[in-house]
């Protein structure tokens, strides 16, 4: 009887410690299974929150590397910039995957005049934790106290101020031309859809007028 219970309790040690030394790898696995059908290539719905075609792009205010910033200046490409708007890079699996792709495309988006900016409400030092991971070298932003995402128009309305989700927006793209016009949208009613970067890419550069 005692080498059956020592026995059970010794497989459960055992189990414990293999999931404590993989737990990377298998979270891994798991965020690649959840995630592997998430990317599409044209927004297809009608869900459109945010700012008007045309109009002004509004602003922002969001901390980066420890200061407040109102305008994408600093982030801004040639031929324009595109804001992508996330829910989480900590607890998002559609959101860090769709970052991690973003990030092999930025290179293609440096290539045709287009700045990348991300922004999240997440804390700073949960960004700055991010981007050392993972190499990211896109500019992730964090919104302060969502008036970036309510001035934008696409502040996630599920959640009330104290819910942890609070101050989370309704993930999406915003195409801005260089005089801060409001050239184009990508938003998807689905949180667990994303438009695929290279489809992006391409939408980016037909709303900016780039020719190949």
């Amino acid at each position: 009887m005692r080498k059956g219970i020592f026995a059970a309790v010794f497989a459960v040690v055992v189990l414990m410690v293999a999931g404590y030394i993989y737990r990377e790898q298998l979270t891994s696995q798991a965020m690649a299974k959840l995630t592997e059908d998430m990317f599409v290539m044209e927004d297809k719905d009608e869900f459109d929150p945010g700012p008007a075609l045309g109009s002004q792009f509004p602003g922002l205010r969001a901390v980066h590397r420890g200061s407040q910033i109102t305008l994408l200046d600093e982030f801004a490409g040639v031929n324009g910039t595109l804001v992508i708007a996330s829910r989480s890079i900590d607890w998002c699996p559609y959101c860090i995957r769709q970052l991690l792709q973003l990030q092999s495309y930025q290179q293609n988006f440096e290539n045709a005049g287009i700045g990348l900016l991300v922004i999240t409400y997440d804390q700073p030092y949960v960004q700055a934790a991010f981007t050392a991971k993972f190499d990211i070298t896109i500019p992730l932003v964090s919104d302060l106290s969502a008036l970036s995402f309510k001035t934008l128009g696409i502040l996630n309305r599920d959640y009330e101020p104290g819910d942890a989700q609070y101050g989370i927006p309704y993930p999406g793209m915003i195409i801005v031309d260089p005089k801060g016009v409001i050239a184009g949208k990508l938003f998807l009613e689905s949180y667990k859809a994303r438009i695929d970067s290279g489809a992006a890419l391409t939408y980016a550069r037909q709303s900016l007028g780039i020719s190949d």
